[in-house]
């Protein structure tokens, strides 16, 4: 299963800035049914593209929704900031 969306780039500060992009609440439902069997911890994991940088991680609870992790290689790659709406392609596993 795939799916497409745009989400905004978010900071949550803790002990160090971690960066995610909000997966929109319908596409959380959607990810959160399909994924039940990959479910780890709370943890779904997924493959991503955005722009030209594809990658593998794990979604992150976020309130009712998801929250997809951005390392510093992908930000950098794809040169984003908070605040930032990028577009999302985002399938199931991590194969």
């Amino acid at each position: 299963m795939e799916w497409e969306f745009e989400g905004e780039v978010i900071e949550w500060r803790g002990p160090s800035p971690y960066f995610f992009v909000a997966i929109p609440l319908d596409e959380s439902d959607e990810l959160r049914e399909a994924g039940r069997e990959l479910v780890y911890w709370g943890q779904v994991p997924v493959r991503a593209r955005i722009g030209e940088t594809e990658f593998r991680t794990a979604t992150f609870p976020y309130g009712e929704q998801y929250a997809l992790p951005l390392r510093v290689a992908i930000r950098r790659a794809e040169a984003l900031e908070v605040g930032d709406l990028v577009r999302v392609s985002l399938r199931l596993g991590s194969r």
